[in-house]
């Protein structure tokens, strides 16, 4: 029958593909039955080829690390400062706490009973002796004066800092040990005012001076 003839088509069976021998050296990869080491555990938490999540906490982990660091700038700058300035009142932990003011007696003593020592090398003074000057008042700088006075002759002093109270009136110069008091006496002879007062109030020092208002009054330009 021909294509062309009527609506007739030509239709022939489909030709069956020769099978096609593999070639030399090409070898199929054999099936195997699936077992437990084909399949990767979910506990790996891997993405991908060699990722993994970032463990949790590392940004906590930074961020106090830069807070440790900053505190620690600012109690040094704090520390540094309160040695340059007798206005700021600063104690580091270990270096000694900020110690109240005693009670004053009814009666501090304004006249010594012994002869005012102020040379440091006519006093017989005990190992360690240091002298702390306490600024009572809300004049700034006042303490170095104080200090100034005291070392001229050769005292030794040791902290300068402002007391707990800053409205002191009257200057009192407190000694912890009886064999003290001429020396104490030396000290208000030297700043020009002040009463002595036997008190163990301040362990850290033999002789500790409260400034008062009536210093401030001479010591102001």
């Amino acid at each position: 029958m021909s294509a062309h003839n009527g609506d007739a088509h030509d239709v022939r069976a489909p030709t069956a593909l020769p099978d096609i021998p593999l070639a030399e050296g090409i070898i199929t990869m054999a099936e195997y039955t699936p077992d437990r080491f084909d399949e990767i555990p979910s506990s790996l938490g891997r993405v991908g080829a060699h990722r993994a999540p970032r463990p949790r906490g590392r940004g906590w982990i930074a961020f106090s690390w830069a807070a440790l660091a900053t505190g620690a700038l600012v109690v040094g700058g704090l520390y540094g400062l309160s040695l340059i300035s007798d206005r700021v009142n600063f104690e580091l932990p270990g270096f000694g706490t900020a110690e109240p003011m005693p009670t004053p007696t009814e009666s501090p003593s304004p006249t010594p009973s012994v002869e005012p020592i102020t040379d440091p090398a006519l006093a017989q003074l005990p190992a360690g002796f240091v002298i702390t000057v306490l600024n009572g008042t809300e004049v700034d700088g006042l303490g170095a004066t104080a200090r100034d006075l005291i070392t001229a002759p050769g005292w030794p002093v040791g902290t300068v800092t402002s007391a707990a109270q800053t409205d002191l009136t009257q200057t009192v110069i407190y000694y912890k040990d009886p064999t003290l008091e001429a020396v104490a006496a030396g000290m208000a002879q030297l700043l020009g005012v002040g009463v002595v007062e036997l008190s163990d109030a301040f362990p850290g020092a033999a002789i500790t001076i409260a400034l008062g208002a009536d210093f401030a009054e001479i010591a102001a330009p």
